[in-house]
């Protein structure tokens, strides 16, 4: 019963960040590590994802009420982060994504610093590509990042946030709209593919889909009421914690 507690609390808190600035997975993916350290890392992350799925899901259902989505851009991408996430999740049953951990701090740390030195960046939706081009830039970050999300997955919703502001030119809402949608893909496919190969403890995915869900919703509904500014503020503040969450994992741990 603690642990299911203890995954539940953190599930809610996960959603409620990732909703806003991406990475719920290094919130969530820690707390499961310490719990239950015997466990196969392929276990823990398809567990992880069965609860991220639903909230991700649910707070892209509530940005899509609220923000006008470029569908075209979207749907192929959404088709790319699918397969990617199954083909992640394949690989982290067959390879270990240890060297990974020791990666994410400097390609967060990159993130970072583009956000900071630009500091009107993301602020103006101002789309950088004619339609086609847009559709294949994101399709292709769809394919990158899916394969990364089912292979490793921490971080993923903000590289999505990143790309979006930085390489299409939306504003921070309307990327963190889309980014919403195809991390929920990358979700889904990987958790088809870890439920598949019997890595996915069921018995946690209802509490833990619950709570991701309830701190997803509050999640969305603050960053819609203040806007891309706000969702800048937070973005910056989460990539810095998980730079030093992921350096701490990767380096000192």
């Amino acid at each position: 019963m603690v642990e299911v507690g203890a995954v539940t609390l953190v599930s809610l808190v996960a959603g409620f960040v990732n909703s806003i600035a991406g990475g719920g997975g290094l919130v969530s993916l820690p707390i499961l590590f310490g719990l239950f350290p015997a466990a196969p890392p392929a276990t823990l992350f398809g567990t992880n994802k069965a609860a991220m799925v639903w909230g991700t899901s649910w707070a892209g259902a509530v940005y899509a009420r609220r923000v006008r989505l470029p569908w075209a851009t979207l749907l192929p991408a959404l088709v790319a982060a699918l397969v990617g996430g199954v083909v992640g999740a394949r690989l982290v049953t067959l390879v270990s994504p240890d060297w990974l951990r020791r990666l994410l701090p400097a390609l967060l740390g990159a993130v970072l610093v583009v956000i900071v030195r630009q500091p009107d960046l993301g602020n103006v939706h101002a789309p950088r590509h004619p339609g086609r081009r847009e559709a294949a830039l994101a399709t292709g970050a769809g394919a990158v990042l899916g394969l990364y999300d089912g292979f490793f997955g921490p971080g993923t919703g903000s590289f999505f946030i990143f790309f979006f502001v930085r390489v299409l030119g939306f504003d921070f809402l309307n990327a963190v709209a889309c980014s919403k949608l195809l991390n929920a893909a990358t979700n889904l496919g990987a958790l088809a593919t870890f439920g598949w190969s019997g890595h996915v403890w069921w018995q946690f995915m209802l509490p833990m889909a619950l709570a991701n869900v309830a701190g997803s919703a509050a999640g969305a509904r603050l960053a819609m009421k203040h806007g891309s500014p706000f969702i800048r503020g937070v973005f910056v503040a989460v990539v810095g914690c998980l730079i030093l969450k992921a350096g701490y994992d990767g380096y000192l741990r």
